[in-house]
Protein backbone atom coordinates (compact mmCIF):
# COMPACT_ATOMS: atom_id res chain seq x y z
CA UNK A 1 0.00 0.00 0.00
CA UNK A 2 1.41 3.39 -0.95
CA UNK A 3 2.04 5.79 1.90
CA UNK A 4 1.83 9.55 1.75
CA UNK A 5 5.22 11.08 2.52
CA UNK A 6 5.35 14.20 4.62
CA UNK A 7 8.57 16.12 5.12
CA UNK A 8 11.16 13.65 6.38
CA UNK A 9 14.19 14.97 8.24
CA UNK A 10 17.71 13.71 7.64
CA UNK A 11 17.70 12.13 11.12
CA UNK A 12 14.54 10.13 10.42
CA UNK A 13 15.86 9.03 7.04
CA UNK A 14 19.06 7.79 8.68
CA UNK A 15 17.08 5.66 11.12
CA UNK A 16 14.92 3.90 8.53
CA UNK A 17 17.64 1.45 7.38
CA UNK A 18 18.26 0.56 11.03
CA UNK A 19 14.57 -0.23 11.51
CA UNK A 20 14.68 -2.36 8.38
CA UNK A 21 17.76 -4.25 9.58
CA UNK A 22 16.27 -5.01 12.98
CA UNK A 23 12.91 -6.04 11.55
CA UNK A 24 14.59 -8.31 9.02
CA UNK A 25 16.43 -10.08 11.84
CA UNK A 26 13.24 -10.38 13.88
CA UNK A 27 11.30 -11.81 10.95
CA UNK A 28 14.03 -14.36 10.27
CA UNK A 29 13.84 -15.38 13.95
CA UNK A 30 10.10 -15.99 13.72
CA UNK A 31 8.91 -12.94 15.68
CA UNK A 32 5.44 -12.05 14.40
CA UNK A 33 4.58 -8.89 16.29
CA UNK A 34 6.26 -6.32 18.49
CA UNK A 35 5.23 -3.23 20.46
CA UNK A 36 6.93 0.14 20.14
CA UNK A 37 8.25 -0.33 23.69
CA UNK A 38 9.82 -3.69 22.86
CA UNK A 39 11.24 -2.32 19.64
CA UNK A 40 12.67 0.67 21.49
CA UNK A 41 14.42 -1.60 23.97
CA UNK A 42 16.02 -3.58 21.17
CA UNK A 43 17.16 -0.53 19.24
CA UNK A 44 18.13 1.86 22.00
CA UNK A 45 15.51 4.45 21.01
CA UNK A 46 12.44 5.70 22.86
CA UNK A 47 9.00 4.35 22.01
CA UNK A 48 7.88 7.93 21.39
CA UNK A 49 10.69 8.48 18.88
CA UNK A 50 9.74 5.33 16.99
CA UNK A 51 6.10 6.37 16.76
CA UNK A 52 7.09 9.86 15.61
CA UNK A 53 9.35 8.42 12.93
CA UNK A 54 6.64 6.14 11.58
CA UNK A 55 4.09 8.97 11.65
CA UNK A 56 6.20 10.73 9.01
CA UNK A 57 4.88 8.06 6.64
CA UNK A 58 1.32 7.91 7.89
CA UNK A 59 1.88 5.70 10.92
CA UNK A 60 1.82 1.91 11.25
CA UNK A 61 0.50 -0.62 13.72
CA UNK A 62 -2.63 -0.85 15.83
CA UNK A 63 -3.21 0.41 19.35
CA UNK A 64 -3.18 -2.50 21.76
CA UNK A 65 -1.61 -4.82 19.18
CA UNK A 66 1.65 -3.19 18.22
CA UNK A 67 3.28 -3.87 14.89
CA UNK A 68 3.09 -6.88 12.64
CA UNK A 69 6.80 -7.46 12.03
CA UNK A 70 6.48 -8.81 8.51
CA UNK A 71 4.08 -6.07 7.38
CA UNK A 72 6.14 -3.30 8.97
CA UNK A 73 9.31 -4.63 7.38
CA UNK A 74 7.59 -4.61 3.99
CA UNK A 75 6.36 -1.04 4.49
CA UNK A 76 9.89 0.15 5.25
CA UNK A 77 11.20 -1.96 2.36
CA UNK A 78 8.92 0.09 0.11
CA UNK A 79 9.84 3.40 1.76
CA UNK A 80 13.53 2.71 1.16
CA UNK A 81 12.85 2.04 -2.51
CA UNK A 82 14.05 -1.54 -2.29
CA UNK A 83 11.26 -2.64 -4.63
CA UNK A 84 13.38 -1.28 -7.50
CA UNK A 85 16.21 -3.06 -9.28
CA UNK A 86 19.33 -0.90 -9.33
CA UNK A 87 22.35 -1.73 -11.44
CA UNK A 88 25.56 -0.09 -10.34
CA UNK A 89 29.19 -0.02 -11.32
CA UNK A 90 32.27 0.24 -9.15
CA UNK A 91 35.12 2.57 -10.09
CA UNK A 92 38.32 1.40 -8.48
CA UNK A 93 38.92 -2.35 -8.47
CA UNK A 94 41.33 -2.45 -5.53
CA UNK A 95 40.62 -4.19 -2.24
CA UNK A 96 37.56 -2.13 -1.36
CA UNK A 97 36.08 -2.24 -4.85
CA UNK A 98 36.55 -5.99 -5.00
CA UNK A 99 34.98 -6.37 -1.57
CA UNK A 100 31.84 -4.58 -2.81
CA UNK A 101 31.74 -6.80 -5.88
CA UNK A 102 32.16 -9.95 -3.79
CA UNK A 103 29.40 -9.10 -1.32
CA UNK A 104 26.25 -10.92 -2.39
CA UNK A 105 23.96 -9.31 0.18
CA UNK A 106 23.34 -6.27 -2.03
CA UNK A 107 21.76 -8.42 -4.72
CA UNK A 108 19.12 -9.70 -2.29
CA UNK A 109 17.84 -6.13 -2.04
CA UNK A 110 17.99 -5.38 -5.76
CA UNK A 111 21.45 -3.80 -6.06
CA UNK A 112 23.60 -5.57 -8.63
CA UNK A 113 27.21 -4.76 -9.48
CA UNK A 114 27.48 -5.03 -13.26
CA UNK A 115 31.07 -3.92 -13.86
CA UNK A 116 34.23 -2.58 -12.28
CA UNK A 117 36.66 -0.05 -13.77
CA UNK A 118 40.31 0.63 -13.04
CA UNK A 119 43.51 2.09 -14.50
CA UNK A 120 45.74 -0.77 -13.35
CA UNK A 121 46.63 -2.99 -16.36
CA UNK A 122 47.09 -5.96 -14.02
CA UNK A 123 43.42 -5.75 -13.01
CA UNK A 124 41.86 -4.90 -16.37
CA UNK A 125 40.42 -8.01 -17.97
CA UNK A 126 40.02 -9.89 -14.70
CA UNK A 127 36.69 -11.10 -13.38
CA UNK A 128 35.53 -10.64 -9.78
CA UNK A 129 32.79 -13.15 -8.98
CA UNK A 130 31.93 -13.14 -12.66
CA UNK A 131 31.90 -9.34 -12.84
CA UNK A 132 34.34 -7.96 -15.44
CA UNK A 133 36.96 -5.30 -14.76
CA UNK A 134 37.22 -2.77 -17.59
CA UNK A 135 39.67 -0.05 -18.47
CA UNK A 136 38.58 3.31 -17.09
CA UNK A 137 38.76 4.67 -20.64
CA UNK A 138 35.66 2.58 -21.42
CA UNK A 139 33.64 4.15 -18.61
CA UNK A 140 31.67 6.76 -20.55
CA UNK A 141 30.85 4.35 -23.38
CA UNK A 142 29.71 1.70 -20.91
CA UNK A 143 27.38 4.10 -19.11
CA UNK A 144 25.92 5.29 -22.41
CA UNK A 145 25.22 1.74 -23.60
CA UNK A 146 23.98 0.20 -20.36
CA UNK A 147 21.38 0.91 -17.72
CA UNK A 148 23.54 2.21 -14.89
CA UNK A 149 21.56 3.65 -12.00
CA UNK A 150 24.36 4.46 -9.59
CA UNK A 151 28.14 4.53 -9.27
CA UNK A 152 30.33 3.49 -6.35
CA UNK A 153 33.63 5.39 -6.21
CA UNK A 154 36.46 3.44 -4.56
CA UNK A 155 39.41 5.38 -5.95
CA UNK A 156 42.15 7.32 -4.14
CA UNK A 157 40.81 10.66 -2.95
CA UNK A 158 42.93 12.56 -5.46
CA UNK A 159 40.88 11.08 -8.31
CA UNK A 160 37.43 10.99 -6.71
CA UNK A 161 36.17 14.43 -7.75
CA UNK A 162 37.40 13.96 -11.31
CA UNK A 163 35.59 10.63 -11.52
CA UNK A 164 32.45 12.11 -9.99
CA UNK A 165 32.43 14.95 -12.52
CA UNK A 166 32.86 12.46 -15.35
CA UNK A 167 29.96 10.18 -14.34
CA UNK A 168 27.72 13.15 -13.61
CA UNK A 169 28.46 14.35 -17.14
CA UNK A 170 27.24 10.95 -18.32
CA UNK A 171 23.90 11.46 -16.58
CA UNK A 172 24.48 9.55 -13.34
CA UNK A 173 22.30 10.93 -10.53
CA UNK A 174 23.38 8.74 -7.57
CA UNK A 175 26.92 8.29 -6.25
CA UNK A 176 28.10 6.07 -3.39
CA UNK A 177 31.46 7.59 -2.47
CA UNK A 178 34.03 5.58 -0.50
CA UNK A 179 36.97 7.86 -1.29
CA UNK A 180 38.43 9.69 1.70
CA UNK A 181 37.05 13.04 0.58
CA UNK A 182 33.62 14.68 0.36
CA UNK A 183 32.89 15.16 -3.32
CA UNK A 184 30.94 18.14 -4.63
CA UNK A 185 27.87 17.51 -6.77
CA UNK A 186 25.06 19.57 -8.31
CA UNK A 187 21.78 19.81 -6.34
CA UNK A 188 20.10 17.21 -8.56
CA UNK A 189 22.75 14.55 -7.90
CA UNK A 190 22.51 12.44 -4.75
CA UNK A 191 25.78 11.53 -3.06
CA UNK A 192 26.32 9.32 -0.02
CA UNK A 193 29.81 9.79 1.41
CA UNK A 194 31.02 6.76 3.35
CA UNK A 195 34.17 7.43 5.36
CA UNK A 196 35.28 4.25 7.08
CA UNK A 197 38.00 6.12 8.94
CA UNK A 198 35.38 8.35 10.61
CA UNK A 199 33.81 5.29 12.26
CA UNK A 200 37.20 4.03 13.35
CA UNK A 201 38.17 7.40 14.84
CA UNK A 202 34.83 7.61 16.65
CA UNK A 203 35.46 4.17 18.10
CA UNK A 204 38.92 5.26 19.21
CA UNK A 205 37.47 8.37 20.87
CA UNK A 206 34.88 6.35 22.75
CA UNK A 207 37.52 3.86 23.90
CA UNK A 208 39.15 6.68 25.85
CA UNK A 209 36.12 6.65 28.18
CA UNK A 210 36.56 3.00 29.13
Amino acid sequence: MAREKNYVSEAVMRRMPKYYRYLTDMESNGIERISSKELSQRMGLTASQIRQDFNCFGGFGQQGYGYNVSELRQEIHNILGLTNDNNFIVIGAGNLGQALANYTGFEKEGFTVKALFDINPRLIGLSIRGIPVYDIDELETHIARNQVHMVAICTPKEKAQEIADKVIGCGIKAIWNFAAIDIATPPDVIVENVHLSDSLYTLSFRMNDL
